[in-house]
């Protein structure tokens, strides 16, 4: 893939969940379903990448675009799919939900 002017901003667990805790950030995981009911994001609107739209994110109300999945592979993959399609959400979750709670930071049952 060639690098186009879209780029993706790496943002670390802690920053990431400082936002959210802010009213900065929305968290949007691109995980599957299966993945999410094991363990899951506080707080995050969960939109799969294997469906990816990027008209179903919802309105972040002024708040920043923040994609996050297991390592940070499909977060980066629906942050330039959602700048393809002309939105301005060029961040995600570095190390993804590895990172998340190697940082220990809280995660809960999805199901």
């Amino acid at each position: 893939m060639s690098d186009q002017a879209h780029k993706v901003h790496d943002l670390a667990p802690a920053d990431v969940a400082k936002g959210i805790a802010e009213g900065r950030y929305l968290l949007i995981d691109v995980r599957e379903p299966n993945e999410v009911a094991v363990e899951a994001y506080p707080d995050a609107f969960v939109l799969p990448l294997s469906a990816f739209d990027p008209s179903e994110i919802p309105d972040p109300q002024g708040k920043t675009i923040v994609f996050a999945c297991r390592s940070g592979k499909r977060s980066a993959t629906a942050s330039l799919a959602a700048q393809a399609d002309g939105k301005p959400y060029d961040a995600h979750l570095a190390g993804g939900m590895l990172a998340w709670k190697a940082a220990g930071l809280p995660t809960k049952t999805g199901g």
